[in-house]
């Protein structure tokens, strides 16, 4: 199995850039979810990410940068509105679509002249990013289409030996991905929701943001994602839920508590136990469209739908 090491260990660090210096794969703590990255600039490195998640080479990568200082170097055009959201919530969950630099391989974009690209709020995974001195490629650390992870164990249950090194930082905060903006079309585009609510972004920029149209083009845009091995069942409320659960055997509610945050943060973990404790079903209880609500409602959805 994959060597996991703490973060607070003291040369956890100084493991990691070793790995990714030399090519290999390193399960990294995000405050989203656990990442699995490679260096963006070592394409053979940027390869093993692909055959290790079974993900098709079309799909791209998100870029995981340390500080907005370093934008310039992967990017270029950048709209105003766009450096206005950086600057307001970088380092966090957000992520941006723009136009790559020459500096970003075609590996990593899928073929395509964009690049998404953040900065994590995870202090230990920025430290990583900044002592490596290159941006990594990290997408979600779990075998393609599968449930996002949010613990280190959750990488090496999925992962196994295909990842060199685990960095265990505990549970990921907020437990869904990145909020996804598009900042190459004429007005920007909502990709993909997540950690950072939508309203919040528009209200940071005065402009509303759209739906997408178009192919897909960033991560999280399928159809059907992050999906555990039961079933999953959407209702829209709890009272529904108790009597769906009431006409199936073996199955379990999966209920937001009115708390989205908490929702968020558990979610994927519930998918897994699910799976683990042998449930064929889960019921989930559908949030709220608001804030958080948006995200775990298109994961649910895109769960469901395979």
């Amino acid at each position: 199995m994959s060597l996991v090491i703490s973060s607070h260990s003291p040369d956890a660090f100084g493991r990691a850039v070793s790995v990714l210096d030399a090519g290999g794969l390193v399960g990294l703590p995000t405050e989203t979810v656990y990442g699995l990255a490679a260096r963006a600039d070592l394409d053979d490195a940027v390869a093993s990410i692909f055959r290790a998640k079974g993900r098709p080479t079309g799909h791209p990568l998100i870029l995981h940068i340390s500080d907005i200082s370093e934008l310039d170097r992967y990017v270029v055009n950048v709209p105003t509105a766009a450096v206005t959201l950086a600057q307001h919530c970088w380092p966090g969950p957000l992520t941006l679509l723009l136009h790559k630099s020459h500096a970003v391989s075609h590996l990593v974009t899928g073929g395509r002249e964009t690049v998404a690209i953040r900065v994590p709020a995870n202090e230990i995974a920025r430290k990583i990013i900044k002592q490596c001195g290159h941006a990594v490629a990290a997408p979600s650390a779990n075998l393609f289409g599968h449930v996002s992870p949010t613990t280190a164990q959750h990488v090496q249950n999925d992962l196994g030996d295909s990842v060199d090194l685990i960095i265990d930082d505990g549970d990921c905060t907020i437990g869904v991905e990145s909020t996804i903006v598009d900042f190459t079309t004429r007005s920007p585009q909502l990709l993909r929701p997540g950690g950072f609510p939508t309203e919040d972004l528009e209200s940071i920029i005065g402009e509303q943001i759209l739906m997408p149209t178009g192919e897909s083009r960033a991560s999280g845009m399928l159809a059907s994602h992050y999906a555990p091995h039961c079933k999953v069942l959407l209702v829209d409320s709890f009272d529904e839920a108790k009597t769906t659960l009431s006409s199936l055997v073996n199955a379990r509610i999966l209920d937001h508590w009115a708390n989205s945050p908490l929702y968020a943060a558990s979610l994927y973990t519930q998918m897994r136990q699910a799976d683990l404790d042998g449930v064929s079903t889960i019921i989930a209880v559908l949030p709220n469209k608001s804030g958080l609500g948006m995200a775990i409602r298109d994961r649910l959805s895109k769960a469901s739908s395979l």
